[in-house]
């Protein structure tokens, strides 16, 4: 399929020619966006509406089924008898007793070096296997409190693909350095967890630190993305194209532009499987969001040509994508290409002649045309200086001494002639 353009931490915008393999099974995980639910699932445009993110909503995914437990994990979940609460409790009492030892620093793991983010093994796992890599499926069961022991998530089969930022990077990164059964406490600050912004669901404060219980259930490889069916593509690629949409909602530009491309990816990717009728245009369709959804990231980051690239990739493929159009001429603008912007607003004002936004957007740029014709003007003045022209002279008496000698002349010739018929007249 056709390259699109991509964005990514440091320029956005590059065509995307990398693929990697991904779950199939959507994640059953709470999504963390401290907004309401229902601005996600309607995804209309901020530049246009009230967001940013293309609408139609995609139908809510299938939950994982329950793996079941093996008997060696039982055992380790019943050997890890202390909960997080207890633990907490047990860390602030601790810390109240000033002659009791502390606990020594060797039993965590710096997972980072920054002190920001450690790990601690409670149960230890099966070594021989090896650890999670970037793009294998991983299972895990999880608990999630606060600080002070509040409880505020627990899923026993969270499955998601490492790398691909489905979970907070505390869990992403920590899970890496599991191995199979294995029970470890991290403690995140909120800078790996859920930031400045907190989360209603799981209902996690600003700023707050987070204590994470997980179990590594199970690890797999990701299927071929060749051999995925019409429907399994679809269902990847509208997960990670949402949880893009969540991070765009967070102002996580540089994560949601990552979510986007591996949605991009999936759809890309070529297929060794026949698709059923309408599943070519459906991908199309997600495809298109992406690219919208794409560009609004890059120009929330000050990317306008990777932006311009996402938005012409767009309307390749749908040439009237009102929303691709719009952004466009934003671009445009942004750039000082009023006259193409100007051109590219108004095929779009025409397609959607009751679209506020895109009435103000046009009429703003329309206005910073004329400013700027203005300013260039008062600029030329000022360079030029004031030039006056050379006065008209009168013209001189010689120039009409000729003229008149002429018509002297003419009218002598002209008596003579009379003159001269009278005279044979007479003599006749």
């Amino acid at each position: 399929m056709e390259e699109v353009a991509q964005g990514s931490a440091g320029a956005a915008g590059d065509a995307v020619t990398t693929g990697s393999k991904h779950d199939v099974a959507p994640t059953s995980g709470k999504i963390p966006v401290h907004t309401k639910a229902s601005l996600l699932d309607s995804g209309e445009d901020v530049e246009m509406s009230n967001d940013d993110t293309d609408e139609e909503d995609t139908s809510e995914l299938p939950s994982l089924e329950d793996l079941g437990l093996t008997e060696i994990q039982n055992a380790a979940e019943e050997n890890s008898n202390t909960s997080i609460k207890e633990m907490n409790e047990e860390a602030r009492s601790r810390a109240g007793n000033e002659d009791s030892p502390q606990e020594p620093d060797d039993e965590w793991l710096q997972v980072l070096g920054n002190g920001l983010l450690k790990k601690k093994v409670l149960v230890a796992g099966q070594s021989q296997e090896p650890r999670p890599q970037k793009g294998q499926n991983v299972t895990v069961r999880l608990k999630m409190a606060l600080e002070d022991g509040t409880e505020v998530e627990e899923d026993p089969n969270r499955c998601f693909t490492v790398g691909d930022g489905d979970v907070i990077q505390a869990l992403d990164l920590c899970v890496q350095l599991m191995d199979q059964d294995e029970v470890a406490l991290i403690i995140s600050d909120a800078k790996y967890a859920y930031g400045s912004l907190g989360s209603s669901e799981p209902s996690v404060p600003s700023n707050a630190t987070v204590h994470l219980e997980v179990q590594l259930l199970s690890v797999s490889d990701s299927p071929d993305l060749e051999l995925l069916s019409g429907k399994e593509r679809l269902l990847l690629a509208n997960k990670k194209r949402e949880r893009g949409n969540a991070y765009f909602l967070r102002s996580e530009y540089v994560f949601a532009i990552s979510s986007y491309d591996i949605a991009l990816n999936i759809v890309n990717s070529s297929s060794k499987v026949d698709f059923l009728e309408g599943e070519e245009d459906e991908l199309m369709n997600v495809k298109v969001k992406c690219l919208n959804n794409l560009a609004a990231a890059q120009l929330k980051l000050e990317h306008f040509e990777a932006a311009l690239k996402s938005s012409n990739a767009a309307l390749q493929h749908q040439p009237n994508n009102v929303k691709a159009l719009f952004r466009k001429g934003k671009v445009l603008a942004l750039q000082g290409e009023y006259t193409e912007a100007i051109l590219v607003l108004r095929k779009a004002a025409q397609l959607e002649p009751s679209n506020k936004a895109i009435q103000a957007e046009l009429s703003q740029v329309v206005r910073k045309q004329s400013e700027q014709r203005t300013t260039e003007q008062a600029m030329y003045r000022k360079m030029l200086g004031d030039i006056a022209l050379p006065p008209r002279c009168p013209p001189s008496p010689s120039s009409w001494r000729i003229p008149w000698k002429w018509l002297f002349g003419a009218t002598v010739v002209a008596v003579g002639g009379v003159a001269m018929s009278v005279i044979i007249a007479a003599r006749t």
